[in-house]
């Protein structure tokens, strides 16, 4: 893989070329240094190396008590399968769908953490890496791999590894920005070509009633964001439909802790150009990338993007120094004083607090910065109201009613920073879906003093 893309070899070139055939093997050799009881971190969401992964699964009999750190990883995982959890634990900083079962069982766990501080864990020792494993491009010609489509999340807990395990694999972009790690600070490079794991946009099965209330959220949300406004804003339907209502804004910029394919189509139509940002004008910022395909070939190499760890591209301070900075967030329920639950369903977990907290209070601090709340009305085909009297017992405060400031439903918008109670629950209930206005009114009246 090296020597065919590496011509015309410096004495520094030929250097590092050495010291990469030296550190070449199979992952089978290579995750023989992993012990029972070693603490692992993992390069998660759609970059996870795999082929090291299943690799290390394949020595269960061997191992007991390893426990494995990441944020969510889309694909299979073989260690959360049933009977596993004596050999491997799975400490998840933020949940993903392959492992809610898992946490909800006890057979793994759960931190919560805001994403900014999660990389900082390992840098002030709450824990303690012994292997790193880790998916990077081929190395350039000066000796350094790319991350790619993952930077923010492994970057920072990798260099505090004891051993790094690198799976050297074509198939990963070269992303760019703070992104990098030289051959010199690799333990074992295992060379596989392997697809990354793709999350598309928009899952299958939703309705047509459900597209429409999406596409109102969009509108709305839209409507807040002026020309030259920098945004952030994950993946699914919401983010999606905000982004098709931005077609006629001008200048908008990016800084996000997730890149994804609903931003494409403002890049290549213009309407993202990053002009008017006042802290990396020019430039995307952002941690990882979940998408698809498409979106992986367009990080490759482009100096459009900058990727970098999650402390600095979450850290509220930082987020701040963009004017105009617009945080749009998901969110399970809100009750009528605008508490904000987004991580759990009752007592079941179900995400994390991820990056909510961080751009929402980034945003806020923001010369004109809007930090939104959004969710549809209702679910469970409108028999369940969104819009709650009070949270589900056991659920999650991630956003407090001192952080919120916009909330959006497909009725509208409530404006809640500096309201009171009562003018809050109005707000709020005005945007409920109107099946559950007037009890929601009638608890108000009867609880809130409405």
């Amino acid at each position: 893989m090296i020597t065919e893309r590496i011509k015309n070899q410096s004495p520094i070139t030929s250097a590092w070329i050495k010291k990469y055939k030296e550190k070449l093997t199979t992952a089978e050799e290579a995750v023989k240094v992993i012990k029972s009881g070693d603490n692992i971190i993992v390069q998660p969401g759609c970059a996870a190396p795999f082929r090291v992964i299943n690799a290390m699964v394949d020595r269960k009999e061997e191992l007991y008590d390893v426990k494995i750190y990441h944020i969510l990883i889309v694909g299979k995982l073989r260690y959360l399968e049933p009977g596993m959890e004596k050999h491997f634990r799975h400490i998840a900083l933020f949940i993903g769908a392959n492992a809610r079962a898992a946490v909800n069982e006890g057979r793994a766990d759960f931190v919560p953490i805001f994403l900014s501080e999660s990389t900082l864990l390992f840098v002030k020792g709450n824990i303690k890496v012994d292997v790193a494993l880790i998916n990077v491009s081929p190395p350039d010609e000066h000796g350094f791999c790319s991350y790619g489509i993952d930077v923010g999340n492994i970057k920072t807990p990798a260099e505090k590894a004891k051993i790094v395990i690198a799976q050297v694999n074509n198939k990963m972009p070269r992303g760019l920005g703070n992104s990098f790690i030289h051959v010199n600070k690799i333990d074992y490079i295992v060379e596989h070509n392997e697809e990354l794991t793709e999350l598309p946009q928009i899952k299958e099965g939703i309705s047509k009633e459900q597209l429409l209330v999406f596409d109102k959220l969009g509108q709305f949300c839209a409507e807040l964001i002026e020309d030259g406004s920098t945004l952030q804003m994950g993946i699914g339907a919401i983010p999606d439909s905000v982004l098709k209502n931005l077609k006629t804004k001008k200048d908008l910029g990016v800084h996000t802790e997730m890149f994804s394919d609903g931003l494409l189509p403002l890049v290549e139509e213009g309407v993202i150009t990053g002009e008017k940002k006042t802290l990396h004008p020019g430039k995307i910022i952002a941690g990882f990338t979940l998408g698809t395909k498409k979106a992986f070939d367009f990080i490759d190499n482009n100096p459009l993007l900058e990727f970098h760890p999650q402390e600095y591209v979450n850290d509220p301070f930082i987020i701040a120094q963009n004017k105009k900075m617009v945080a749009i967030n998901a969110a399970i329920e809100v009750d009528l004083t605008g508490q904000v639950c987004s991580d759990s369903i009752g007592t079941d977990f179900f995400s994390g607090i991820g990056g909510q907290v961080d751009f929402i209070r980034g945003a806020a601090r923001s010369e004109g910065g809007k930090p939104i709340i959004t969710l549809p009305s209702t679910t469970k085909n409108d028999t369940i109201t969104k819009i709650v009297p009070t949270l589900k017992p056991g659920a999650g405060v991630v956003t407090s009613r001192g952080d919120v400031h916009y909330v959006v439903t497909e009725f509208g918008v409530a404006q809640l920073y500096g309201k009171t109670i009562h003018e809050r629950a109005k707000a709020l209930i005005s945007i409920a879906h109107p099946n559950f206005r007037d009890e929601l009114t009638e608890y108000a009246k009867k609880n809130l003093g409405l």
